[in-house]
C-alpha cells in the first residue's frame, strides 16, 4: 500500500512571522477556540489554492479582527469602524482587477456599518464581504450586538435581550436578500468538521464568483466566542451549534448566475465637454506666468461667515477647472451661518493632487484680522498674503513672505455692496500672482453667481476690476524687517 503522510502546516498566504509583538511571532492575538482563526485559514487557503494571493486586497475592519493586516501577507486597507463596504467599493472600482475581501464582524457590520452593506449590496458591487457573526460584541467587552439572542446576557443586557426593549436580533442575509443586486448569499458555521467543510465551500464560491466578474457575493459565518461568552473552546463551538444555528438557520439565500443588467454606457467625455467650457489642453499663457514658478498654487481663505470665504474657494476651484489644471476645494466652517470662523482650502496643479489638505499655503486670503493672526504663520516662506484692511495691526510681527493690503470691504461699500468684498479679493490676488487669468474669473462668476443673482453681476464686474487696479495702482512701501523676517506693506 502506498506511504501516505498528512502534513499540516501554514498557509503561504500567511506571513512567515506575525510582527505585531516581538516575542509572540508565531502566534494571532486570537483567543485559544476563536473562530477568526478558523475563517483566516478558510480565506488564505481558498486564496492560495487559485493563485489569487498577488491579486487580493484584504479590508480589515475594526473589531477583534482589526489586526489581520499582521497576517495576511496579500495587500491590505484598514477601514473605519463599519467602512470595510464602502472603502471595498473604491478598492475594486479603482483596482478592478484585483480581487477585493472586506472581513467584518457582527458590531461593525451590522451595527454601525448597516448602510455601508445594505448600499454596497444594493448596487450590487463586485465585492466579496465576510460577516463574521458571533452574537456579541468581543473586542469592546461584551456588550449586546445587534445579533445578540433573545434572552442571551451581555455587559449592556445583564437580564438578557428583550424584544420589548433592545428589538429582535438582526438577521443580516435574510435582510440582504431581498435585495435584487447580490448573486451569492450563504450562512454558514463553524459549530463542528462538517459545518467547516461547508464553510470552506461557501468562501471558494464567493472568491470564485468575484473573480469570473459576478457581483456582490456575501458569506456569513457563525463563529465561536469563548472568551467573551465565559466557555471553554469545546463548549463554545457546541453553542454555535446549538444556539445560533436556530437563530440563523444555515441555508443559500441567493445563488444564481451573474447576468449583468444591459445598460446604455456613458459617453466618455472630457472635463470641459462636460462643463461645456473651450478645451485647454495646457493653461493659458497667462497662467504660466505666475510670480509663483511652479506646478502648483496652495491658497488658503479665511474668514467670517457671512464674507464669501467659501464662495471664492469655489470661484478659485471652477477658474483652475476651466484652465485645464487638477483642482481641489475643502471647505471648513462652524455651525453659525453668519459671524462663526470659516476657511477653505484651494489646490490648483498642473499635476495630480495628492491631498486636498495644506499645511503651508503660497497663499492667504485673510479677510479679518483673527485669520490673520491665526494663519499668517503657515504661509510659505516668500508666500503672499492678502490682508483685508488698509494696514497690518499693530505689533503685528508679519512672516517671510509678501503682505498686500487691500480694504476690500471699504471697496466693496463705495461700490454699492459689501457682499462683493470677496471678488475684490479675487481680482487683487489675480493681479498680484498672474497665475490665472481675469477673464477666466469672469466665466466662472458668470457661471456661479449670475445663476441667481443677475442684478449681481454688474457689481462683481466692477468689483474684480477694483481689487486688480488697487494691486497696480498701490504704492508699496517695505520691506519693513521683523524679527522673524520681512514684509512688504502696501
Amino acid at each position: 500500500m502506498p506511504d501516505y503522510q498528512t502534513i499540516h502546516e501554514k498557509s503561504p498566504v500567511f506571513y512567515d512571522k506575525y510582527e505585531r509583538k516581538a516575542e509572540l511571532q508565531h502566534q494571532t492575538h486570537y483567543c485559544p477556540g476563536c473562530g477568526h482563526g478558523i475563517a483566516h485559514k478558510l480565506i488564505a487557503e481558498t486564496l492560495a489554492e487559485m493563485g489569487l494571493q498577488d491579486r487580493t486586497i484584504f479590508v480589515s475592519p475594526v473589531g477583534c479582527s482589526v489586526f489581520a493586516y499582521y497576517y495576511f501577507d496579500t495587500g491590505n486597507v484598514q477601514a473605519a469602524h463599519g467602512r470595510a463596504p464602502a472603502v471595498a467599493t473604491g478598492l475594486k472600482r479603482s483596482r478592478p482587477d484585483s480581487i477585493v475581501i472586506a472581513y467584518q464582524g457582527d458590531g461593525d457590520l451590522a451595527a454601525i456599518g448597516t448602510a455601508e452593506i445594505v448600499h454596497a449590496a444594493n448596487r450590487g458591487e463586485k465585492i466579496t464581504v465576510f460577516f463574521i457573526n458571533n452574537a456579541i460584541y468581543g473586542m469592546t467587552g461584551g456588550q449586546m450586538a445587534p445579533t445578540t439572542l433573545l434572552g442571551q446576557t451581555s455587559t449592556t443586557t445583564p437580564w438578557g435581550r428583550r424584544a420589548s426593549n433592545e428589538g429582535f436580533p438582526l438577521k443580516v442575509c435574510e435582510l440582504l436578500a431581498t435585495l435584487e443586486a447580490p448573486v451569492y448569499i450563504e450562512r454558514v458555521a463553524l459549530s463542528d468538521n462538517k459545518n467547516i467543510m461547508r464553510a470552506r465551500r461557501a468562501v471558494r464560491k464567493a472568491i470564485e464568483l468575484q473573480q469570473q466578474g459576478a457581483g456582490f457575493s456575501f458569506v456569513e459565518i457563525l463563529s465561536p466566542c469563548p472568551t467573551i461568552w465565559k466557555m471553554d473552546a469545546v463548549e463554545a463551538q457546541h453553542w454555535v451549534g446549538e444556539k445560533l444555528v436556530p437563530a440563523f438557520p444555515l441555508q443559500v439565500f441567493r445563488d444564481r448566475k451573474h447576468e449583468p443588467v444591459a445598460e446604455k454606457s456613458p459617453s466618455h467625455q472630457t472635463v470641459e465637454e462636460v462643463l461645456g467650457v473651450a478645451q485647454s489642453a495646457q493653461p493659458t499663457e497667462a497662467s504660466t506666468a505666475s510670480h509663483f514658478h511652479g506646478q502648483k498654487l496652495d491658497i488658503k481663505v479665511a474668514g467670517f461667515g457671512g464674507q464669501g470665504v467659501l464662495l471664492l474657494g469655489q470661484i478659485l476651484a471652477e477658474m483652475g477647472m476651466r484652465d485645464g489644471l487638477e483642482v481641489s476645494w475643502l471647505p471648513s466652517y462652524g455651525p453659525e451661518m453668519r459671524s462663526g470662523s470659516a476657511h477653505c482650502h484651494v489646490c490648483l496643479s498642473k499635476d495630480r493632487i495628492g491631498s486636498p489638505l495644506i499645511s503651508h499655503p503660497d497663499v492667504l486670503i485673510a479677510m479679518n484680522e483673527i485669520s490673520l493672526r491665526k494663519f499668517a504663520h503657515e504661509v510659505k516662506s516668500g508666500g503672499l498674503i492678502l490682508y483685508n484692511r488698509e494696514a497690518l495691526p499693530a505689533e503685528f510681527i508679519p512672516p517671510q513672505a509678501h503682505v498686500a493690503c487691500v480694504p476690500a470691504s471699504a471697496m466693496a461699500d463705495g461700490l454699492g455692496s459689501s457682499k462683493v468684498a470677496n471678488v475684490v479679493m479675487l481680482g487683487a490676488l489675480l493681479a498680484e500672482t498672474n497665475f490665472l487669468p481675469a477673464k477666466t474669473a469672469w466665466a466662472a462668476i458668470e457661471e456661479m453667481v449670475g445663476t441667481y443673482k443677475k442684478d449681481m453681476l454688474t457689481l462683481n464686474r466692477r468689483a474684480l476690476a477694483a481689487g486688480n487696479d488697487f494691486i497696480f495702482e498701490k504704492v508699496e512701501v517695505g520691506p519693513v524687517p521683523g524679527p522673524d523676517g520681512y514684509c512688504e506693506v502696501c
